[in-house]
This record gives structure tokens, sequence and C-alpha cells, in this order.
């Protein structure tokens, strides 16, 4: 159910709510949608110790599930909302306000002839439905990322922070409910796995769903729509440490990559290690690991470089691990390390460190992910630190949007065509021709 605005309405009320409000917001200014942004992030402040509760009380009862077994330890760290991560959250709302609006962008600009003008404008996609598990701020980042881009969105959280999710969208249907012209329905949250169901059936009403979750989930939501489905699965990213690495930087890269957040998408799981450079860099890179805590898993070749490692098995080449788990692979050219990464990976973030340029832009060219890095952690990977203010998920899709997805991946475009009174048939073959100029500066007129 939603939580202020709909009662027990159902779900397809909600629904039609949402694209009431999705029309309502695309003709809004950036003014009024900055101001609504900004009311969010007032309300979130006051509400503070409301939120804090909820999320204790989540907390609580998933400290049970993760001693039982049915709830992992990663999931129980991405759930957390207090200290840094609040005041995070708050941050990231009015970072997404001082971002350039994205509607309205003028694309290309075409005199077809005198007096026919066409421009290509971007515009939202309408309503979306997001489905995440476990981390409550992303409910926030998506509800003000949705906003900025004039879309409405329905929400549905993980059953972990069902008490959070439901304080937080509860703040910022209020603040909107205080800003003249928005209206509440624009964000709105259902909380079971039933009223999923009925939303995916609901292609009428809902233009995009964004899935962010395990490969189950995002496996499942794409096998039982017609709606299309923006999402990742897995994020199984590599580091392939290349013959010309520089000792420094592969130390950096690979440390960071595993142990920064090691829960999260964009974390390292597999590293990949020239032979040539098993005998006087690994030993280095798996002290640094060992010293951080990670667990090496390894192949044969690897772990005679390593002086504590676990045997690898096939299949945590394949694996998500979400912890301080890593497998090392050795790999005998770039070309192999390419070829497993291509074949064992989610597409997801990849990188590579090394010195030889030429390598470099082979690995760069041939990986075929959302993000492939030289000399940098996988942990780029994220909508902040691309200066795209924050991020509704990461996309390994290849239409539409791909990577991490900011406000340009919420808005599509039309084709407005100004005219006088203009008719096709004018234009039939041996009739008048047309123009096709270039109109500078491109702006609508």
């Amino acid at each position: 159910m939603s939580t202020e605005t709909n009662g027990n309405s159902s779900v397809e009320l909600i629904a039609r709510k949402a694209r009431a409000a999705a029309l309502q917001l695309a003709a809004l200014s950036g003014q009024v949608k900055n101001s609504a942004l900004e009311a969010v992030g007032r309300k979130l402040e006051e509400r503070r110790e409301d939120i804090l509760e909820a999320n204790r009380a989540d907390k609580a009862d998933c400290e049970a599930e993760v001693e039982s077994g049915s709830l992992s330890g990663a999931l129980f760290k991405r759930l957390d909302l207090e200290g840094g991560k609040f005041e995070a959250m708050l941050a990231g709302v009015a970072d997404v306000a001082r971002l350039p609006d994205p509607v309205g962008r003028v694309t290309l600009a075409t005199r077809l002839d005198e007096g026919l003008e066409l421009y290509r404008v971007s515009c939202p996609l309408g309503v979306i439905g997001v489905i995440f598990e476990a981390r409550p701020e992303a409910a926030v980042q998506i509800a003000t990322l949705a906003l900025k881009s004039s879309n409405a969105v329905i929400l549905k959280g993980g059953h972990e922070a069902s008490r959070t999710n439901e304080v937080l969208v509860g703040a910022i249907q209020a603040a909107l409910g205080e800003v003249e012209g928005v209206s509440p329905d624009a964000v709105q949250l259902v909380s079971t796995r039933e009223e999923v169901r009925e939303l995916l059936e609901l292609d009428r009403w809902i233009d995009l769903i964004i899935p962010r979750g395990s490969n189950e989930l995002v496996q499942s939501i794409q096998e039982s729509t017609r709606i299309p489905v923006l999402g990742h699965a897995d994020g199984i990213c590599s580091v392939y440490i290349d013959r010309d690495a520089d000792e420094r930087k592969a130390v950096a890269v690979s440390v960071d990559a595993k142990t920064h957040y090691p829960a999260a998408c964009n974390a390292c799981e597999t590293l990949l290690v020239h032979r040539d450079r098993l005998p006087d860099l690994l030993p280095i890179i798996g002290a640094a690991l060992r010293e951080a805590g990670v667990e090496v898993r390894a192949d044969e070749e690897a772990a005679a470089h390593l002086e504590s490692a676990v045997s690898a098995t096939a299949e945590d080449y394949d694996t998500e691990f979400l912890d301080k788990v890593l497998a090392v692979k050795t790999v005998s050219s770039i070309e192999e390390a390419v070829e497993h990464i291509n074949s064992h990976g989610s597409h997801h973030t990849d990188a590579i460190v090394t010195e030889d340029a030429a390598a470099a832009d082979y690995f760069l060219s041939r990986v075929d992910s959302a993000g492939v890095f030289h000399n940098a952690s996988t942990r780029f990977a994220d909508g902040f630190r691309f200066g795209l203010g924050a991020e509704v998920g990461i996309s390994t899709n290849k239409t539409h949007a791909r990577g991490p997805v900011g406000l340009e991946g919420l808005v599509i475009y039309k084709y407005r065509l100004y005219g006088r009174g203009h008719v096709a048939a004018d234009y039939d073959p041996g009739a008048r021709g047309f123009l096709h100029e270039d109109i500078e500066p491109r702006e609508l007129p």
C-alpha cells in the first residue's frame, strides 16, 4: 500500500494516480521541481528521529534473520541508515537539486523548409516502477532523481527496510504536498510481492521497471512483464593485472576495488593476474589483501606465490561474494583475460592495470561491460562519482541507458514540428523539395 495518500486503494489506482502526477510533473519548470526537492530535504531533516527509529526497528528484526542464516550479512550492512549515511542521503538530495534540468533540452534542430521546423526535445519517461533490496537511502535517491526528471515513481523496497521505507516515503509525500503544483502521488510505495505482480501487469500505466538486487530478482522481473526492464543482475567485476602493470597502482587498485565497500555491486570479485607477474607482484598484492582481511581463493599456480590462500573452485569465478572474499586466477595473456571477463563477468565494470597504452586500448575496446577502466578502481562506477548526482541503478543493458543511470537515463525524447499550415502532399516526388538545414543555436522557438 502507499504510505499517505492511497489508504487501501488498489495497485491499479496507485498506477493511475502516478500517471496523473507524471503528466503534471512534465509541465513543471525546473524552478518548481527544485523547490520540491528542497522541501524534501527539509522534511527528511525534520523527521530524522522518526526515520532512524524505524531503521533501528528494522535492523533489530533483521539481526535475528542474519543469525538464522535467512539474511546475508552483506544485505544487513546495506540496511543501516545512521551516522554518515543519513548525512550523505541529505547531501544527495541537495546535489540533485543543483543539477541542470534534463527536460526540455534540444538535441536536434532542423529546418525542413521555410516556416517548417523540427526539434528533438528531451522529455520524461512517465511512470517508473523501481524494485530494490535492503538499502533504504535508495528510496530517497530514486525519488529525487525521478522528481528532477519529471517522472512519477512507484517504489517497492525489500522487507528488510519496510518500516524505514514507509517513513521515508511518507516524509517525501508530505514535503511534496507543501509545494504548489506538485502532487504527493508523484512518489508512492507498495509493500508486498502480490502488489509487485500486479504492477508488472500494468503496462498501460507504467513505462519502465528498474529492478535493483540479485540476479534472481532481475531475471524474475524480466520474465514476468511486458513493461521494458532496465537493470543489472550480478556485479561480478574483475581487475586484470597486466604484464606491464605498475606495482603501486596494482596494489592500490586491487585493494580498493575489493575492500572499499565489499557489499557493493561495483566491488571486485575476481583478480586476474598475468603469469609473468606471479613471482614479483602477486605476493605484494596478496600481502596487502591479507592485511585488509581479505580471504583469497586462488588457482594452483597463483596459490604457489601467496602466503595463505584457499583453493579456488570453478564456481568461485562466477560468484558475487559481496564480502571480503576474492577469487584469483592466472592468465597467460590479455586475450585470455578479456575472454574470461566476457564469459564469466556480468558486464558491469572491469578494470585493467597496465602501463602499456596499446594493452589498455585492447582491453577497453574488447571487454563487453558498461564500465571499462584503466588504472582505476571499479568502485568509481557510481552515479555520484561520475557527477550524475545520484543513480537509480547501474544498467548492463545495451539500449536506452547503460552504466550508472542518473537523470539522463530517465528521459527520452519527442519530436516537435512547428509549421504554418504545411501539408505533406506539397512535398511529393517531383514537387517541392526539403531544405534539411541545421538550426543554430538549438533552441525552441
